[in-house]
């Protein structure tokens, strides 16, 4: 019994958290169409109807909206082309490939989009009964009732807004690039181990890039979460927000992977000797640590929800990279110091060095807030000439 009730409280304090709202919401959408689906369809098992309500009820509003139309699009031309076959030819083998392309073709043509498949399991299930005809319309009305029970749902019931999920994503993302620059200021071993050290940190730099994905995903199902919900205020400002912080994060990943390509032919380059002396070395680490430090307060700033949490962020950033630069000026003496006496692979200490100044000059809090100013303006410009081109058409028409 306590292990029940303890159980319990863990799911009530969840209850808010997407996954749990999602389920629920799916859950009624599905049990509400059956229902209605059984008082109105001559099906003893109106099952297509939960089956629309579920794939309908998306994890936004906004791809509820328009998914439903696609989904309903595609159950209906493959229901037309299945009537179709079914007074001509019936169910052989060869109409039933007929039936496929034709129906993969079709689903193109009306440009259901990720529901082209649906078109020919539509026309397939409905062209294998017997009554064609009753069954046909009957699954047109199941999955008519299920995708309305969808739609209605995201209506009546807040859909739930993903932007923790996304705002995690970041600072996860950002947490992988601190550990790499963390890394790449460890004791790096002598010989050719060095080489394939420098190598595997180029491997870890590189999956970086998988990370990014992942996380744009992320975004792209918070910024959908955003449009049209009740529950959000200013959804543009807050997509925008973690959309061009994750864009600053991805330069910076794009850079690392540079700077490790620089260290691995450093390494190459200087197999028996080390890669820096002691006094450049411990200026490097330094500096690596500050910059490593900075990302992930550059990712706690742009997921911040309250203005006070993200004030305090801005003004952490702010500090750090002033602390980086110090560290970056230091290494910069140190290293012209070191070209002046051994010119030896200048190129690549000069490159790493500004490397590594463009990701702080990239997490710079001026031009975090030029890139949003930048991106503001041209959603602006965006919607203006979307209203003029909107009178435009109006007034053609009416003048026709």
């Amino acid at each position: 019994m306590p292990q029940m009730i303890s159980t319990l409280s863990r799911f009530a304090g969840r209850h808010r958290e997407p996954v749990a709202v999602q389920a629920l919401r799916s859950t009624a959408a599905a049990v509400i169409s059956y229902v209605i689906a059984l008082r109105l369809s001559s099906e003893p098992a109106p099952l297509t109807a939960p089956l629309t309500a579920l794939l309908v009820v998306q994890v936004t509003l906004y791809s509820t909206l328009t998914t439903g139309i696609r989904r309903v699009n595609s159950v209906v031309a493959g229901v037309l082309i299945a009537i179709g076959f079914s007074v001509l030819v019936g169910l052989t083998w060869w109409s039933l490939g007929l039936v496929i392309l034709a129906s993969l073709l079709v689903g193109h043509l009306v440009r259901v989009d990720e529901f082209v498949p649906e078109v020919a399991i539509s026309a397939m299930l409905v062209l294998g009964v017997t009554q064609v005809a009753d069954t046909a319309w009957d699954r047109v009305l199941e999955t008519l009732i299920g995708a309305a029970v969808g739609l209605l749902i995201n209506l009546l019931v807040a859909p739930p807004v993903w932007v923790g999920p996304a705002s995690s994503a970041i600072t996860d993302l950002a947490a992988r690039m601190s550990r790499l620059l963390g890394h790449l200021g460890e004791d790096w071993p002598s010989g050719r181990a060095k080489v394939e050290e420098a190598a595997a940190r180029l491997h870890e730099a590189r999956r970086l890039d998988n990370d990014i994905a992942l996380v744009d995903a992320a975004l792209r199902q918070a910024e959908d979460s955003l449009r049209m919900n009740p529950r959000v205020k200013e959804g543009l400002l807050s997509r925008l927000v973690l959309r061009t912080g994750l864009d600053t994060l991805e330069i910076c990943a794009v850079v690392l992977r540079v700077a490790c390509r620089t260290l691995t032919d450093l390494a190459k380059a200087r197999p028996d000797s080390p890669l820096f002396t002691a006094e450049v070395k411990a200026a490097l680490r330094e500096l690596l640590d500050h910059t490593a430090r900075a990302v992930e307060s550059f990712a706690q700033l742009i997921t911040a929800q309250v203005s006070a949490n993200a004030k305090k962020a801005e003004e952490r950033l702010a500090g750090g990279l002033l602390v980086a630069r110090a560290s970056r000026d230091r290494l910069a003496d140190l290293m012209l110091a070191k070209v002046q006496e051994d010119p030896a692979e200048w190129q690549l200490q000069g490159a790493l060095l500004a490397e590594l100044d463009r990701v702080l000059d990239e997490l710079g809090v001026d031009k975090r807030s030029q890139r949003l100013l930048e991106e503001l303006d041209r959603h602006t410009r965006a919607r203006r000439a979307g209203r003029f081109a909107r009178r435009g058409r109006d007034g053609a028409e009416r003048r026709a």
